[in-house]
């Protein structure tokens, strides 16, 4: 837990004594009961929003900086990493190597500004449609977001690199416990639509629908990379989360 708390929040935990295979599998079961922290504060920040009187967009852009700020901006800079990465006209080295690098290219920087604006344009249509209790809708896309960590981190998955968060994490999930993950993830959003005022069941299908990118990721990842990495991880994450705000927005 101390793992998943430590590296998936910004919130001041003790690192684990160690990390090994045991922790690595459970910090991503535990990945979308974690999101909760970082969803929580986003809803707070769009009832914040609405208490001062100010538009959906704004309330969803203010939301988006929230989860970014709690989550230290993570997931958004392995989205661009990777975006670089599987975008370089390279071989499989010199793509991990772009990725490595960290500085945002132009693949990186248009794949990071046209995710955020889908994910501002979504939410804002979303939280247009009902109250106050609608902001858990927030929460919902940044659980079911981090569903995407145990999907991706299946045994049999590999890492495409010796080192690094992708390697420690890169196959520890065993399907019996994956499934059981997705599956208390998918309840618990039915459980977040409907106190969000949706039918249950567009949080079951929204991040359902969520991990068909992400699998599309990983299939692109393991033939273009050779397996995942931690940025690759973090795209996956991202991607999750806009095709849940997509689709809870295309619902209605």
């Amino acid at each position: 837990m101390l793992l998943a708390v430590g590296t998936l929040t910004a919130l001041p935990v003790p690192p684990p004594r160690a990390v090994g295979p045991a922790a690595a599998r459970t910090a991503m079961a535990l990945a979308p009961l974690v999101a909760t922290v970082p969803g929580a504060a986003a809803a707070l920040a769009v009832v914040l929003a609405d208490a001062a009187g100010l538009g959906p967009l704004v309330a969803a852009v203010l939301a988006l900086a929230t989860l970014a700020l709690v989550t230290r901006g993570l997931h958004l800079d392995g989205l661009a990493d990777t975006a670089d990465g599987l975008a370089a006209s390279y071989d499989r080295q010199r793509a991990l190597d772009v990725m490595r690098r960290g500085d945002t290219g132009p693949a990186g920087a248009a794949t990071l500004v046209l995710v955020l604006l889908l994910q501002a344009a979504a939410l804002a249509q979303v939280l247009s449609g009902g109250g106050t209790r609608i902001a858990l809708v927030v929460a919902l896309a940044a659980v079911a977001g981090r569903m995407a960590l145990p999907v991706a981190c299946t045994r049999g998955i590999a890492a495409a690199r010796e080192s690094g968060l992708g390697f420690t994490v890169a196959g520890s999930v065993g399907l019996r416990l994956t499934v059981p993950s997705v599956a208390a993830t998918l309840l618990g959003c039915g459980l977040l639509a409907a106190l969000a005022g949706l039918p249950w069941w567009h949080g079951v299908l929204a991040p359902a629908v969520g991990l068909l990118p992400v699998a599309a990721l990983l299939l692109r990842a393991r033939r273009r990379l050779g397996g995942v990495t931690g940025d690759v991880l973090g795209a996956a994450v991202e991607l999750c989360v806009t095709a849940v705000l997509v689709t809870l927005a295309a619902l209605g």
